[in-house]
């Protein structure tokens, strides 16, 4: 199982706005390329005395790297700059790829 994992730091200004969108929009068009299993939203619960705004992780899981691959060739691009033309600089986001190793029972 591949996880792309997308953390974003969200401006309080636009945080639950943002994460309506994520949860009604977004999240739905990243599924919808056919690209992904599922996905979920983590909300951390910790933050440095200086940090603001709201930090999640959005992860998205993938069959294998070639799916993956092709989200990131043919859908990536053009649902990221959707996402910064509605939020700009609102946002700061990183993305790790992440891979299971095998599950812990």
């Amino acid at each position: 199982m591949i996880i792309y994992n997308v953390t974003l730091n969200v401006d309080d200004s636009i945080h639950s706005e943002w994460l309506t969108w994520m949860q009604q929009t977004h999240i739905p068009e990243v599924l919808a390329t056919g690209m992904f299993q599922s996905a979920k939203i983590l909300r951390l619960l910790t933050r440095q005395a200086d940090e603001t705004g709201e930090t999640y992780a959005v992860q998205y899981l993938a069959k294998n790297m070639q799916d993956y691959f092709s989200y990131q060739e043919q859908f990536a691009p053009a649902l990221q700059q959707k996402t910064l033309d509605k939020y700009g600089n609102k946002l700061l986001a990183f993305r790790t790829l992440m891979e299971e190793v095998s599950p812990i029972k």
